[in-house]
């Protein structure tokens, strides 16, 4: 039986959260799990082109120990999912009108498939398991 797909909604920009989405995803992908992840608010803030990790990521206790400790980018291990598994990535519609930016020059290179609205993400999610971060 094929593994259900796995769909996260990311709308927190807090680098725990966000490193928290990038493993999860990148697991599932890479075993064999089907991954959609939609994200939207303040996380996509952290997907904008041209930031270093200083400035694209913010938290609590665990941002400082990751940025220490130089743990994978979160950034990366989701490039890595896509690369190595079924992991597909869609940013917010509706953040993307409001802030005036494109997917394909204001995002992250090669990172997402487009962009999609609420509604369309959640009907898809239905015939899978959702979770939120």
């Amino acid at each position: 039986m094929a593994a259900k797909t796995l769909f996260i909604m990311l709308c927190s920009g807090e680098h725990e959260k966000i490193q928290l989405a990038a493993m999860t995803a990148s697991v599932a992908a890479v075993s064999d799990r089907p991954v959609v992840v939609f994200v939207t608010m303040n996380a996509l803030l952290a997907f904008q082109r041209g930031l270093t990790p200083a400035q694209r990521y913010h938290g609590g206790h665990f941002h400082e120990l990751f940025m220490i400790s130089k743990v994978p980018d979160a950034i990366e291990l989701f490039g890595q999912g896509k690369m190595l598994g079924e992991l597909k990535m869609y940013a917010c519609s509706l953040v993307l009108d409001l802030k005036h930016w494109d997917v394909e020059k204001d995002l992250v290179e090669d990172l997402f498939d487009g962009a999609a609205g609420l509604t369309h993400f959640l009907a898809d999610a239905e015939n899978g398991e959702l979770i939120t971060i």
